[in-house]
């Protein structure tokens, strides 16, 4: 019977200290290290699912509690010590005051990020998660911050991205903690609080704390993600010209769309004119709707018509998944004579509005990453003339960002509008055979049986702010994408199935030093 002892206090196995061994092989007066070795290594496996278990009802009640703060930007309560406003302070500090419970080191980093931190060692491993969402939309089956349990899932916004993974990685360290698996990196747990918009948590988090040797983002796709596309966000923009011309209908206002990397769901637009117009309209806008199999409404008052288009949300970085209603609302208008900056801004959205920028001139794709893709998720117009049309790009791994953006500001010269880059994150790439990948597809397999596949995605995680990191999860293959989608979930045993595999993936990257 092999038997761990702690010399320092003579408590028994785990312990992160040096032991002496006691087991049957010595008892026999056996000197084959290997043999001793195999028993101590079969004493050291750990049922990582089976100690997940265990804590499921505390993992549930605190991804619901968690959940329930809502954490969407909110530019109206920003402070100095709340930089993207309240509610996502609140979850800073909520889960912050979590980490203090279970006697981890925690910092708040000026309200931009948070950290969590178990372990010693002069190195140490990153898990990068995000704690703000995006805005919930419409058509909710239960209120987007219930957290409702309904056919084993939980619903909320934030459910799958990212809310959902980061209690499963807070449990995840709490596991290799209690255990006291031994280590000699420290996990780093670092909290981004402004992931869906410009990344300016983890700008701040990297000008004041360390960089993590290696990490990984639970905020994708299992099994690996070792490749992300570039990603920038770009306006074409259309000023105040003068107008005179004497149509029968104009365009007072049209809007789509709130995010750059969100595939607008609801479109609208107001009409000015002649009533009669309106009203053929009116009507042919019902044919259309009924043409395109989708939902819309109408609203005349007079001379002031109002059409509303409902489409499906989707991540900008899987635009076809969707149905932009911006898009198809434009497609719809396109086929009237407005005033000239209207027509002219109409035409634009219809010629360029491909998912792959081949009418834009970017098309290009690579073997590591696939087609470059394009979202148009805000479209904007004013009747004075003010136009945007707001492109979320995702371009190969070893594709050139910057030739994608002199092609985009050719078009807009020859367009008459301007070109303004709002983000631009360059691509993050690591080589199948780096240790990091290696470890994550042993933990994988040895977990769930399957092949750990590395994939390339167009979505852009916080592994790329590593200088070597990978996006791990928590989406398991087969599932539905719901993330930015109404009705969000997370599957509770898969909830409990990324905790096992993350706490394992921590264990593994933590437990030696580097050579």
């Amino acid at each position: 019977m092999l038997k761990l002892i702690n010399v320092a206090n003579g408590s028994s196995f785990p312990c992160c200290l040096h032991f002496t061994i006691t087991c049957s092989t010595m008892q026999k007066g056996c000197t084959n290290i290997s043999l001793i070795c195999k028993e101590v290594k079969d004493m050291l496996k750990i049922n990582w699912q089976a100690e997940v278990e265990k804590r499921k009802e505390e993992i549930v009640s605190d991804t619901q509690e968690f959940l329930r703060i809502n954490s969407i930007l909110d530019d109206s309560t920003i402070t100095v010590s709340q930089p993207f406003g309240a509610g996502i302070a609140q979850a800073l500090e909520h889960i912050l005051t979590k980490g203090e419970k279970f006697s981890f080191f925690v910092k708040n980093v000026d309200g931009y990020a948070g950290v969590i931190e178990y372990g010693q060692g002069e190195e140490s491993v990153g898990v990068l998660c995000h704690i703000d969402v995006v805005p919930t939309g419409e058509g909710w089956t239960t209120s987007p911050f219930s957290a409702a349990i309904r056919n084993n899932r939980i619903y909320a916004r934030g459910a799958i991205d990212n809310k959902g993974p980061t209690i499963a990685a807070f449990w995840a360290l709490a596991i290799v903690k209690e255990l006291k698996l031994p280590i000699h990196k420290r996990i780093r747990m670092i909290l981004g609080t402004d992931e869906e918009s410009n990344w300016r948590c983890v700008d701040h988090y990297f000008k004041h704390e360390e960089m993590p040797t290696i990490g990984f983002a639970p905020d994708a796709d299992f099994p690996i993600i070792h490749a992300e596309k570039g990603i920038t966000d770009v306006s074409l923009v259309w000023n105040a010209r003068d107008d005179k011309d004497n149509q029968k209908i104009k365009v007072l206002q049209f809007k789509a769309g709130d995010r750059f990397n969100m595939v607008p769901d609801q479109a609208e637009v107001v009409i000015t004119g002649d009533e009669k117009l309106l009203k053929e309209m009116k009507d042919q806008f019902t044919h259309f709707l009924v043409g395109q199999n989708h939902k819309g409404t109408t609203r005349l008052n007079g001379n002031s018509l109002q059409i509303v288009y409902e489409g499906i949300s989707a991540h900008g970085s899987t635009p076809e998944k969707g149905v932009n209603a911006g898009l198809f609302l434009t497609q719809f208008l396109a086929t009237y004579s407005f005033q000239s900056t209207a027509n002219h801004f109409f035409q634009f959205v219809e010629k360029y509005s491909d998912f792959t920028g081949e009418a834009l001139g970017i098309a290009v794709q690579d073997d590591a990453s696939g087609k470059l893709s394009m979202n148009i998720g805000k479209l904007t117009f004013s009747e004075n003339g003010e136009a945007e049309v707001g492109l979320n790009i995702r371009y190969p791994v070893t594709a050139s960002g910057e030739e994608c953006l002199t092609t985009l500001k050719e078009v807009a010269g020859s367009n008459h509008a301007q070109m303004l880059v709002h983000d631009h994150m360059k691509p993050n790439y690591v080589e199948k055979d780096h240790p990091l990948i290696q470890t994550l597809q042993d933990v994988y397999e040895r977990q769930t049986g399957e092949e750990p596949t590395l994939l390339a995605i167009g979505g852009g995680t916080y592994a790329r702010s590593l200088k070597t990191g990978v996006a791990f999860g928590p989406m398991f293959p087969g599932r539905e994408d719901v993330a930015h989608k109404k009705d969000e979930c997370i599957d509770i045993d898969d909830l409990l199935r990324m905790t096992a595999l993350y706490a394992e993936a921590m264990y593994e990257l933590a437990k030696e030093a580097s050579q």
